[in-house]
């Protein structure tokens, strides 16, 4: 017995046949609506943390001294921490749940996309594996997996003459972009990690700082690689996905990393 299967991935893949069958008849469509419906879903889940977020940001200078007052000391200022945490009301530790649910609802989003949206197969058969007596298509029914430019059972992918290797469509850019522009939006912190890490005598704080930086690029990067060999569908709910989780950074921190470049383009004004 598949426990993971029958209590999310089956679930999930109902959920997107009634979508399917609600929204006109297109995959496209329904991926889209059902995506936004997760999301909305999952929003009070998420609140608690984006809550201590906006603290922590408004609270970051008292932070910053005293990271300052024990820099030489890691379990003092671990300490000084947890204690201004709990004057403050802030819990770090409140968005860990939710969005280690939330990795786990997309990985059997994956399981779901990509057991569904076969290229050259028949999608209605394998739908209809996941889905409940009430909710199965009639066999001779055939699923629509067109939309826009799109054929959601095929990779988003541009094939050039001449080149021997296809190139990522729109939407798997996006996806990498919106996911750039969220982890460029963190880029203070990562800033001022990197300047009391050089003043610390612990290698630690280095490779943690090191690691931050790295992620700012190499998720967007690895979405554009590893994208251009899955279903378009799953590039769709991936795009919305980093574009929620952008609108959700912009909300807990401004704009961060991107305050400079918002500047140069008048979109913003300077303190």
């Amino acid at each position: 017995m598949d426990i993971f299967r029958i209590l999310l991935i089956e679930p999930l893949a109902n959920g997107l046949a009634v979508f399917y069958k609600l929204f006109g008849g297109n995959m496209g469509v329904a991926i889209i609506a059902f995506s936004l419906f997760l999301r909305l879903l999952l929003t009070p889940l998420t609140k608690p943390y984006m809550e201590s977020m906006k603290k922590m940001k408004q609270h970051s200078k008292d932070l910053d001294k005293l990271k300052k007052r024990h820099k030489d000391d890691k379990a003092k200022l671990m300490k000084a921490q947890a204690d201004f945490y709990k004057e403050k009301g802030i819990n770090p530790g409140s968005g860990c749940l939710p969005y280690l649910l939330q990795i786990i609802i997309l990985i059997a989003l994956f399981r779901v996309f990509t057991g569904i949206l076969v290229s050259n197969g028949d999608v209605t058969s394998k739908f209809n594996e996941m889905l409940y007596d009430s909710v199965k298509f009639s066999s001779d029914t055939v699923i629509n997996t067109k939309f826009l430019y799109l054929d959601v059972t095929k990779p988003d992918v541009i094939r050039l003459p001449g080149l021997p290797f296809p190139i990522p469509g729109p939407f798997i850019i996006l996806s990498a972009l919106t996911q750039f522009l969220s982890a460029k939006m963190t880029a203070p912190y990562v800033k001022e990690e990197q300047k009391k890490a050089k003043k610390t005598k612990s290698d630690i704080d280095d490779f943690q700082v090191a690691m931050q930086s790295s992620m700012i690029y190499t998720f967007p990067i690895m979405t554009l690689l590893i994208g251009i060999s899955f279903p378009s569908g799953l590039a769709i709910y991936w795009f919305l996905f980093s574009l929620y989780q952008a609108v959700q950074q912009f909300r807990s921190t401004g704009w961060g990393g991107l305050t400079p470049w918002i500047e140069r383009i008048n979109l913003l004004k300077s303190a």
